[in-house]
């Protein structure tokens, strides 16, 4: 199981993604995470480096697909300016959201990537499904909720610790 939690690739933030070469590879989709991956948890609304990322990322070709486990309005008040698809409430690391942005897609597993600042919920998850993983490092970690705070960045030192033996 530890295997599941290591990403394909590990970067400080979506801007040192290489688009191109993940292109050249044959991915066609990017599954994203919203909050401290995108922007900060309690940002409302995409920076102005986002949006220029994301017209760069539709340049290029890629669909994109927002999946949060936050609610809907906080996914919907984000990505709904942006046009961009969105599934909320998606109990990552479950399959079914992940499923479901594949579909939306129309892609399969091995032409997507899934891009996050979590090791339980967006690498494990991702990589349970067959996608290329992307950890990228929370963008505003002092906001993070409760759960992820004590639970997940708990479970995801423990983890780091013992891939290090």
């Amino acid at each position: 199981m530890l295997n599941n939690l290591v990403p394909r690739l590990q970067v400080n933030t979506i801007y040192d993604i290489d688009l191109h070469e993940l292109w050249k590879q044959g991915k066609r989709g990017i599954i994203t995470d919203l909050d401290n991956t995108l922007v900060g948890a309690k940002a409302p609304l995409a920076t102005p480096e986002l949006i220029d990322w994301l017209k760069v990322v539709a340049q290029i070709g890629f669909q994109v697909v927002i999946v949060s486990n936050n609610n809907k309005v906080r996914v919907a008040q984000f990505a709904e300016p942006l046009s961009l698809p969105f599934i909320y409430r998606a109990k990552k690391p479950t399959s079914a959201a992940f499923h479901k942005a594949l579909q939306l897609m129309k892609l399969s597993a091995d032409e997507a990537i899934v891009i996050g600042d979590q090791m339980m919920t967006d690498v494990l998850g991702g990589n349970r499904m067959g996608l290329y993983t992307v950890l990228v490092l929370p963008i505003a970690k002092a906001d993070e909720g409760v759960f992820t705070k004590i639970v997940n960045r708990t479970l995801e030192k423990v983890a780091l610790t013992w891939m290090k033996r």
